[in-house]
């Protein structure tokens, strides 16, 4: 199963639910288009619709391996786009004690 595949299953499995729905029509449209997806629509998918209990529904539906060939494209290009945040550089500190940060060396 392809991304457009995936958006479209995520588009028909969440008929009852507006706000699913909604985001999964805009996803499958831009790939209609030949548009980019950008990682942060297609992560907003994915929120919405488990937070809407739509993964659940799917799972449940058609069983784990269908779920996971649903579900696999559109997180493995959020995963291929979405930058890796590294967990120093926005972290607060002392850049003082940080002798990677610190305006002097400590002698």
């Amino acid at each position: 199963m392809d991304l457009k595949d995936a958006t479209l299953m995520m588009l028909s499995e969440s008929a009852g639910h507006p706000a699913v729905a909604s985001i999964a029509k805009v996803a499958y449209d831009r790939i209609v288009r030949g548009e980019a997806v950008d990682y942060r629509l297609l992560n907003d998918l994915i929120d919405e619709a488990s937070g809407k209990g739509v993964l659940r529904a799917i799972r449940s539906k058609y069983g784990p391996v269908a779920f996971e060939a649903m579900t696999s494209p559109i997180l493995q290009e959020i995963g291929r786009q979405a930058p890796i945040r590294s967990p120093m550089s926005s972290a607060p500190g002392d850049p003082a004690g940080d002798p990677l940060r610190a305006s002097t060396w400590p002698r």
